[in-house]
């Protein structure tokens, strides 16, 4: 099993964790409703790469990628799953190590800020 775990916002679609878990990756989602403090801090104390839509964790003077295990934001419209995972496969083949980074995950690019 791998040791990467992914936190994810509750507006990541299920097949993404079931695609994760197929990997071997630990995997769970936040508690419904939960704010963005206790998402991010939950990733944090996890030790877990946060996988969302929510734009609000781009933001890196509120959500600094040195301080956390990696946060990936995912902007794609529509959100469907396929594109979700399609994107999210093309990237765990390139990216080992997320820790310290933050990444935009667009349907035909990832832009990555360390």
């Amino acid at each position: 099993m791998s040791n990467l775990k992914f936190l994810l916002d509750e507006n990541i679609p299920v097949s993404v964790k079931k695609f994760l878990e197929g990997k071997d990756f630990q995997v769970e989602y936040v508690p419904k409703g939960a704010t963005d403090d206790i998402v991010i801090n939950l990733a944090k104390s996890k030790q877990a790469v946060l996988l969302t839509r929510d734009s609000d964790f781009a933001n890196q003077i509120l959500y600094p990628p040195k301080e956390y295990y990696g946060i990936i934001v995912f902007k794609i419209h529509p959100p469907k799953p396929s594109k979700i995972i399609n994107t999210l496969s093309k990237l765990l083949d390139k990216v080992k190590d997320f820790r310290g980074r933050l990444i935009i995950v667009k349907e035909d690019e990832a832009i990555i800020f360390e």
